[in-house]
């Protein structure tokens, strides 16, 4: 199947991506929008004359970006409210609050290579539970908002980190094997994936289509436990605008429109590779594994009933 291709690349920005694309009276969450490329796909969904939520951790930091937002460009339509998406009761109460449809959905937040194991409450990997686990949550607690909304998008941001590790299904928690933070946060954005793939199996005739993407190196508060710096080459670093493009672009262009279960890097479609290269380009199919999405979809159920949330 041939690949989908845009104009956009490497260099381009989200306010390039989402230029002459009109979104009002369309409504949209991006958790984690306080924050890193949160703050420019948030204030792009404005500038194009969305309503905003930013659902955030840390409400003082998100009124403070939503006030910025407002100014700059002038759409009042900005609104924050409280998720800690690694909380399952904090997602809980968010969806219970939420009312009216949702057109656009970007699971953004997130965090990267924890350096010791650390679990939740209800004893799941910390990263898992944040980067996948939170989200699912978020998500189908919002489906019948999605529905309403007629047609809807949901934007899985992954990594190019998921080709460290598939999801280790009959070990996520790593009671058995050894720790390691990359394996972790690489299976995490893995899962990310396949819910995409999850979603648009399940919801398309609802629809709603999900489809994932990397943002690629860009130096936010994601890389605290890990120095404050990017490992990789200065060539490949972008800045968050450019990092917030390939997200726009999943959210908002008519060429997506009805399609999903696709993986984005540099806002074009990535090619399905047979092993990791050193660039760390492409997307492993274990990512894209229908029946890998079906077993994770359960698994998330299972996690989510045993630690009680029901929606």
């Amino acid at each position: 199947m041939e690949l989908i291709k845009t104009k956009f690349n490497f260099n381009s920005t989200a306010d390039e991506v989402i230029e002459g694309i009109d979104l009002t009276g369309k409504r949209a969450i991006v958790t984690g929008g306080a924050s890193g490329i949160g703050v420019e796909t948030a204030r792009s969904l404005a500038k194009a004359g969305a309503e905003v939520t930013l659902a955030v951790r840390n409400t003082e930091a998100g009124n403070s970006v939503a006030e910025e937002i407002k100014q700059t460009t002038g759409n009042p339509n900005i609104v924050v409210k409280h998720l800690d998406i690694a909380d399952l009761l904090s997602v809980k109460t968010f969806v219970a609050n939420w009312k009216g449809p949702l057109h656009i959905l970007i699971n953004n937040a997130g965090i990267m290579a924890v350096q010791q194991l650390e679990k939740t409450d209800d004893g799941n990997e910390i990263q898992f539970a944040t980067n996948h686990l939170g989200h699912f949550a978020l998500t189908l607690g919002l489906h019948n908002a999605l529905k309403n909304a007629g047609t809807a998008r949901v934007v899985n941001l992954s990594s190019s980190a998921h080709l460290m590790s598939p999801v280790v299904f009959d070990d996520i928690n790593f009671a058995f094997r050894n720790y390691d933070a990359w394996a972790a946060y690489g299976q995490s954005k893995t899962a990310g994936i396949l819910f995409s793939v999850g979603i648009t199996e399940k919801w398309n005739q609802d629809g709603i289509t999900s489809n994932a993407l990397n943002p690629g190196a860009i130096l936010t508060n994601l890389q605290r436990n890990v120095g404050g710096k990017l490992a990789s080459a200065p060539e490949l670093h972008k800045t968050p605008q450019q990092g917030a493009a390939t997200s726009i672009l999943l959210a908002t262009s008519p060429i997506l429109e009805g399609i999903g279960s696709h993986y984005f890097e540099n806002c074009n479609e990535a090619m399905t590779i047979s092993e990791r290269q050193k660039i760390y380009e492409g997307v492993a199919p274990y990512a894209l594994n229908k029946s890998n999405a079906e077993r994770l979809w359960e698994i998330s159920l299972d996690m989510l009933s045993k630690a009680g949330f029901l929606i």
